[in-house]
């Protein structure tokens, strides 16, 4: 039995199966950390720079594992920074369980130092589950029960121990009226519709004509059973951001990502589809799908809240993605008629042959395009691919090409600066053996991600494939939020908020151990990339990039026109650059390109 309650909740994450804890100490948890060096060798602790981080590694750590992440933090400001993290996982749908140190018992309430009303503070985004230890025999069900919901329910859970009580003797309940005997272990079995429900879905699908399916986070086991039902159908696929591995891009009728940060051929799918099949998605952007009234829909989710809620679908099902493609696919008919496959293949080439074209075009000094392009050709064989929000994540989504086995993901609804650097971290622990790389804007890198490279270079030994690329999008200047001004409101870049100073990136990751390299030409692009996943150790590559290339939509609206030339017209410090890097894009997405694969 364990000695005090900190060793007994150990105990009892190493049997739920936990490995690893994201975290950093304070006397709030002083009992936690010390129990945690007792088993050492059972449980890693991963000491992080900030505590947001360690949030944000949890829900790496889930996106890459499927299991939950588990992450640590002491009383006070060492809880607050836990948040934002936290709501990333939340607003997801990852399973995360934070353990979080509280003053003693006796100080509760009593305007103490770090006295806080923690339940309440994490009552939103632990909504599934948040309790405050009180006795010893208490924690055994509650943490039994953290990790059961988190796990179950793929949701944010959360423990509040007050600091006395976790260097008490642990004392298990006895067979007393008041007392619960909870027990380790969950079965998830795949939730499948029944037959009548399926039935339903399969006469929508059979009776299109021209079927789009677009596959998210919940389609990202369910690949096999994704193609094999767009096989059957004739259809397209597109792809929200966090079903960007969902579905390889090499596959012909793959139309890419879709929305704002979307290719053209899911523009056109989208436009003219009869039918519509969602599966594991929450895509908010109602405006880049059909037309309502214009297409039937199905759905597929795990989550019923997240039914019928962007589009109105004539089914609803409720059920794991990757069983219920399986149980529908013998009752799917075979579509004779290929033009409308053959129509989405050609909109797939000629969305390639623009992507390609505007990563070639000039740009001052670089063509971010590029950087993400070169990348593409280059992805090594189940590597890992984080990315940060911003203009990051526009490249990411439409310039990379996923094979089969990679993995990749971002802070997808939360949308949360300086996510990529903790998420390449997590995923480097989660799997030792894969090439992780890390997309990040020069903003992020200065919010966090300059403190996270101290955490790569302590941890760095420890993985057996020593390739994390830490790419910084250095242009100096708050893009996505400059672009947004512009094309939203009609205001010209204000650089007071906007510009950023220019930091010898590389150079610090050198003299912390790492490897680097500063980049400010179009032709050092390709071979860049080539020596950084040649490294024998982290490398962070310093891409000096033009701010004024425009991540342009799939399509423009006269609103969004009218807005841009405003700005221009008010007198935006960069509009010649603008204008320029704007005729250039769209001439780069009309003539063929002479780089071709």
């Amino acid at each position: 039995m364990a000695d005090t309650v900190a060793d007994f909740i150990w105990q009892r994450l190493q049997e739920w199966g936990v490995r690893r804890v994201y975290g950093y100490p304070g006397d709030g948890i002083g009992g936690l950390i010390g129990a945690l060096a007792r088993v050492e060798d059972a449980i890693e602790f991963v000491q992080v720079r900030h505590e947001e981080m360690a949030g944000l590694m949890a829900c790496g750590e889930a996106k890459f594992t499927g299991e939950v992440g588990v992450c640590i933090a002491t009383s006070g400001p060492g809880a607050i920074h836990l948040l934002n993290g936290l709501y990333d996982a939340k607003l997801d749908h990852q399973p995360v369980l934070a353990i979080v140190g509280q003053q003693a018992r006796t100080a509760i309430g009593s305007h103490y130092q770090q006295d806080l009303d923690l339940q309440s503070l994490f009552k939103d985004v632990a909504g599934a589950y948040v309790e405050t230890a009180s006795t010893p025999v208490q924690v055994r069900h509650l943490i039994d029960r953290a990790y059961r919901i988190a796990k179950a329910e793929r949701r944010v859970t959360c423990v509040i121990l007050p600091n006395d009580l976790q260097a008490e003797p642990m004392v298990q309940p006895s067979r007393e009226h008041g007392m619960t005997h909870s027990g380790v272990g969950i079965e998830m079995s795949p939730v499948v519709p029944d037959a009548a429900a399926l039935g339903r879905a399969a006469e929508v699908l059979n009776a299109g004509e021209r079927v789009a399916i677009l596959v998210g986070a919940g389609a990202l086991r369910a690949t096999d059973e994704v193609i094999a039902v767009a096989e059957r159908l004739g259809a397209g696929v597109a792809k929200a951001l966090l079903g960007k591995a969902a579905v390889p891009d090499d596959l012909p009728f793959c139309t890419g990502s879709i929305g704002l940060l979307g290719t053209k051929a899911s523009w056109d799918l989208m436009r003219d589809c009869d039918t519509l099949l969602m599966v594991g998605s929450s895509f908010p952007y109602t405006e880049f799908l059909p037309k309502e009234g214009q297409a039937r829909g199905v759905q597929i989710d795990l989550d019923a809240g997240m039914l019928g809620l962007r589009y109105p679908m004539e089914v609803n099902l409720v059920g794991d993605a990757a069983a219920t493609l399986a149980a529908l696919l013998p009752l799917l008919e075979a579509k004779s008629d290929r033009s409308w496959r053959d129509a989405i293949q050609a909109g797939v080439e000629a969305s390639h042959e623009e992507i390609r074209g505007m990563a070639q075009t000039p740009a001052e000094p670089v063509n971010p395009q590029r950087v993400a392009f070169e990348l593409s050709q280059r992805l090594p064989d189940r590597c890992i691919v984080t990315a940060d929000s911003g203009t990051t994540t526009v490249w990411y989504a439409r310039n990379l090409s996923f094979r089969r086995g990679m993995m990749g993901s971002v802070s997808g609804t939360l949308a949360t600066m300086g996510c990529a650097v903790p998420y390449a971290i997590a995923a480097k622990f989660a799997h030792p053996d894969r090439p992780v790389i890390a997309l990040v804007g020069d903003g992020a890198m200065q919010m966090n991600g300059l403190a996270e490279l101290v955490t790569i270079a302590k941890y760095r030994d420890r993985w057996a494939d020593p390739r994390l690329v830490v790419m910084v999008l250095n242009n100096r200047d708050l893009a996505y939020v400059t672009w947004e001004e512009r094309i939203q409101s009609g205001d010209p870049k204000w650089q007071p908020s906007q510009a950023l100073p220019d930091v010898p990136y590389s150079e610090f990751a050198r003299l912390i151990g790492l490897d680097g390299m500063r980049v400010d030409h179009p032709d050092q692009v390709g071979p860049a990339w080539d020596r950084a996943l040649a490294a024998d150790r982290p490398f962070v590559l310093d891409m000096v990039t033009d701010p004024n290339v425009p991540p342009i939509p799939p399509h423009i609206t006269l609103k969004q026109a009218r807005h841009f030339m405003t700005a221009i017209a008010k007198g935006d410090p960069e509009s010649g650059s603008m204008i320029a890097n704007t005729a250039r894009g769209i001439v780069g997405s009309i003539l063929p390109s002479k780089d071709k694969d």
